[in-house]
């Protein structure tokens, strides 16, 4: 976990606009409703672990911040503003907020570099020379550099992780998301996709985490949010969370994951 800020800088953190703001997001698919008056912050700098059961709403919350699913209703503002509906407002949205999926979602029939240069190139107007520079400082920060030529099909899962990872930063983005990055993962990959996070947030980037690694949560986060039913049950710095629990849903989920509650 990140060092105690001091009460100079929680004051400042504090009188801030959060980088992200929900209030009240309602998400219903069908007549099931995902996410029910849900109220969240995330300042910049921050990294806000969700942790909750299957079905909670946690991914959908992840979602709904860049717009990858739409709220019924409420408000989601990021940098104080009002989360664009469309249009190049919402493309310049995606492009400063990065995300990682569960599946990888990397092009196939691209190289490894190429997958990251694509979107700098495409979207920012980057020259190929500058994009193909900074694709290859990320891919050699998330340990993969010997890896550019080669196809997605010719790394390991937790090489393609590493290799998403380096495509969203390749879009200088100010917040990420993860989806849990590592659920599609073999066991000894997930550590070598939990480390590039571990970097990035002691780097300074805010990050917002879907993930069931309670270990990650405890040594990373600086705020464990615990999701269940559509609603944010509790929420307190990982010390607390994982050894004093406030609700008893809270205390019967770290229980059901081996953890102490």
């Amino acid at each position: 976990m990140h060092a105690s800020p001091s009460a100079e800088t929680l004051s400042a953190v504090e009188s801030a606009t959060p980088l992200v703001e929900m209030r009240s997001v309602v998400k219903k698919f069908g007549h099931n409703t995902v996410l029910d008056r849900v109220d969240l912050q995330v300042n910049a700098g921050e990294v806000v672990v969700l942790l909750g059961p299957s079905g909670s709403g946690k991914s959908t919350l992840c979602r709904c911040v860049n717009r990858l699913e739409t709220i019924d209703d409420g408000e989601i503002l990021v940098d104080g503003r009002p989360l664009p509906l469309e249009g190049r407002e919402l493309a310049e949205l995606r492009a400063s907020v990065g995300m990682v999926f569960q599946q990888f979602n990397l092009f196939p029939t691209m190289t490894c570099l190429d997958n990251v240069t694509f979107a700098p190139r495409h979207v920012l107007g980057r020259s190929r020379d500058q994009a193909e520079a900074e694709a290859k400082d990320l891919l050699n920060q998330v340990g993969i550099a010997d890896k550019c030529d080669q196809l997605p099909a010719q790394l390991s899962g937790g090489q393609q992780q590493r290799a998403a990872i380096a495509r969203a930063l390749a879009m200088r983005p100010r917040l990420m998301l993860f989806d849990e990055p590592t659920s599609a993962l073999d066991p000894e990959m997930i550590g070598e996709v939990l480390a590039v996070m571990r970097q990035l947030a002691d780097s300074g980037m805010t990050m917002l985490v879907v993930t069931h690694e309670m270990g990650f949560a405890k040594s990373v986060a600086d705020r464990v949010v615990f999701m269940d039913g559509g609603h944010i049950v509790e929420q307190s710095d990982p010390s607390k969370f994982f050894s004093h629990a406030r609700t008893e849903r809270a205390r019967a989920f770290l229980r059901q994951v081996g953890e102490r509650g």
